[in-house]
């Protein structure tokens, strides 16, 4: 077990996340639903399924073991992660990129990190031993760096954009606020489907993949959610044609769904190295994954940005702002990783 291994897939994952809308962009002459959709049966039902066919001597009889009780408290974990999906994307809509992603993350950072401890009876733990209180220290640095960040990306949209015409504050905090519980449903799912990977690694998975098997139920309970509000907004929306989608020509229908699949598989790779991430991070400290994983997307994203160019001719006082933000980050993971240390 390696701190520094594990903090260190935990900035891959984030990297995938970070960057995982970039072939999205990329699709042509589809809907934004149409193109989620696909996206995502390859980031939450093939990718899952295809790993977990791998990992498991034997796929059916692993989740048959595990009881529909669990299998359900897992799954409707997932679909509340969902929910979050959805209201991120509302959050973005009405408070603009930057101040959205740094609302939505920051609550779900916080969120996602200290109510699964609690709601696990060792909330003692997290400011009465010295490891607790460094971890603690590292969310509260994150947390100054996440705004940081958002708030520079903020002054770069206001000079490149101007004015946002859907921007509404207490709407947007409302669905900030949604979103950060809800989000966190997938740390509650990793959480609450401990049991599977205890059995996994029994049956002799490698521990870099034992908690791989949840991610079946987690992303499908969450493809439930998205799929049916895209399904609601195709049946609903009259500029909205999946006919029209289809009918496109061969090429383009190929490069379409080829660049889509990219994404999404990109989108799981986030959390497959998250797995990765966490199994080298000690048991007692599982509660700071969360905190690694959102604040390095945050972090990730401001650097992804930065390479395709999307802070070019930006004035200094943003770009000053942002590096400021990745150095308190950066910082940020130190402090947990001197948490993680501590005895």
């Amino acid at each position: 077990m390696s701190v520094v291994a594990g903090i260190g897939w935990h900035l891959l994952g984030a990297a995938m996340a970070a960057s995982f809308y970039v072939p999205l962009e990329r699709v042509k002459k589809w809907s934004w639903e149409t193109t989620w959709s696909v996206s995502g049966l390859f980031s939450w039902i093939l990718m899952p399924i295809g790993v977990s066919l791998m990992l498991l001597p034997d796929f059916h009889g692993f989740y048959a073991s595990m009881g529909w009780p669990l299998l359900l408290r897992v799954a409707l974990f997932g679909a509340l992660w969902g929910v979050g999906g959805i209201t991120y994307g509302l959050t973005i809509r009405h408070l603009g990129l930057s101040l959205g992603i740094g609302m939505a993350i920051g609550l779900t950072l916080i969120v996602g990190t200290l109510l699964p401890p609690l709601v696990q009876g060792q909330g003692a733990m997290l400011f009465a031993t010295r490891s607790g209180l460094f971890s603690m220290a590292g969310v509260l640095v994150a947390m100054i760096g996440v705004a940081t960040v958002s708030w520079a990306g903020h002054l770069k949209e206001v000079q490149r954009k101007g004015k946002l015409e859907e921007f509404n504050v207490p709407l947007g905090i409302g669905m900030a606020i949604l979103c950060g519980f809800s989000s966190s449903g997938m740390s509650f799912g990793i959480a609450a489907a401990k049991p599977m990977e205890q059995v996994a690694l029994h049956l002799g998975v490698n521990p870099l993949y034992a908690a791989l098997p949840a991610y079946v139920l987690i992303m499908g309970g969450g493809s439930l959610v998205n799929w049916g509000y895209c399904s609601f907004r195709i049946a609903t929306q009259r500029q909205i044609s999946l006919r029209a989608d289809l009918s496109q020509p061969g090429g383009v229908l190929a490069r379409n769904t080829a660049t889509a699949a990219l994404g999404g598989v990109m989108w799981y790779l986030q959390f497959f190295f998250y797995a990765w991430g966490a199994s080298n991070i000690p048991q007692r400290l599982s509660y700071v994954n969360w905190t690694l994983h959102m604040s390095m997307y945050v972090l990730c994203g401001g650097l992804v940005g930065l390479v395709l160019g999307e802070w070019a001719g930006v004035g200094s006082r943003p770009l000053r702002l942002l590096w400021a933000g990745i150095l308190v980050i950066i910082a940020a993971a130190n402090l947990v990783g001197l948490g993680m240390a501590a005895v």
